[in-house]
């Protein structure tokens, strides 16, 4: 069963105040680099931690600091990922569902129902209910873009130091103009997704100096 709650202010068909449910989100569409990172927890509804809150409306210290107390307090927490090969195969809609039930698959306790920031939900085996604008919503939903977030962000600091020249580490592979420049200036890396336009005007572009 999958069901859909698209008003901001419409009550939710199952709370997540309710034992085993699981909140989900990802993190990672619109970057033109790197891997789209889901997450699901299931929080402790006797243990309510205070703060959560979309993960884009604080501080990256307030990030980190908040996943340390779900990663510490939440009944469990399970992250998915899909790289950027199966972004570009399956398209990163389809790569993001993946990420989002690998997520879900690897929760340590088997979650009764399933909530999904958005308006659109995986398969999970599982009745699911779609949110929107259930990252600030949803305390569980909250928490896991939070997790994913701060997951992400780390890759991909990671990855600068593997790519040091296109300044992973400050942008996160969004298309800034920095990045864009970059990108046209020498070309893509094997982390970037060669099924975004701007990826694939940088080949081209590349393509017509390296013929000229």
């Amino acid at each position: 069963m999958q069901r859909s709650s698209t008003s901001p202010s419409a009550p939710t068909v199952q709370s997540d105040s309710s034992a085993n449910v699981a909140g989900v989100d990802e993190v990672g569409i619109g970057p033109l680099a790197g891997p789209v990172v889901a997450c699901a927890v299931i929080l402790d509804p006797a243990d309510c931690i205070d703060g959560l809150d979309d993960s884009k409306s604080m501080s990256e210290k307030r990030r980190v600091a908040l996943v340390r107390e779900i990663q510490a307090r939440a009944v469990c927490v399970s992250i998915g990922r899909a790289s950027v090969e199966e972004i570009d195969r399956l398209n990163v809609l389809q790569a993001s569902h993946l990420a989002m039930q690998r997520a879900v698959a690897g929760l340590s306790v088997t979650p009764v129902y399933v909530l999904v920031d958005g308006n659109k939900v995986p398969d999970f085996g599982i009745s699911t209910e779609a949110i929107v604008q259930g990252d600030k919503r949803v305390p569980a939903i909250s928490a896991a873009s939070i997790v994913a977030k701060v997951e992400r962000d780390a890759e991909l600091v990671a990855l600068a130091e593997q790519y040091p020249e296109y300044g992973f580490e400050s942008h996160k592979g969004y298309p800034t103009a920095k990045h864009r420049r970059v990108l046209r200036a020498i070309g893509p890396c094997p982390a970037h997704r060669r099924s975004y336009a701007p990826v694939q005007r940088a080949l081209a572009w590349q393509s017509r100096e390296n013929w000229e």
